[in-house]
């Protein structure tokens, strides 16, 4: 299984990012995937769910309206649509298979002026 984010980066208050989840080593269509945050000398955080057919979605509180989370089954990819970003959102963004296995490494997104 890899998990390979991408997308992160330095954004001003109110801006938009996308993040990039490349999948491989495992039947991708068939998973309900996921998006987590961690944020330093915090808890990780669940940001967002989306069915293995992208019929049904879920988001955090903090940040429901703002993000949309999709996905390509035909491109292994999952996506993070991030719009009206707070300084709050800053974090080590993670996507994974929901409730199971471990995530990658990892993509730095901050959000800063």
């Amino acid at each position: 299984v890899q998990l390979v984010e991408s997308g992160g980066g330095l954004v001003q208050p109110g801006g938009s990012l996308r993040l990039s989840c490349a999948a491989s080593g495992f039947p991708f269509s068939r998973y309900v995937m996921s998006w987590y945050r961690q944020a330093p000398g915090k808890e990780r955080e669940l940001v967002a769910t989306i069915s293995s057919a992208a019929s049904s979605t879920n988001y955090a509180d903090s940040v429901k309206g703002r993000f949309t989370i999709s996905r390509d089954n035909a491109k292994n990819t999952l996506y993070l649509q991030m719009n009206s970003l707070k300084p709050e959102d800053t974090a080590v963004y993670y996507c994974k298979r929901f409730g199971i296995g471990n995530p990658g490494q990892g993509t730095q997104v901050t959000v800063s002026s």
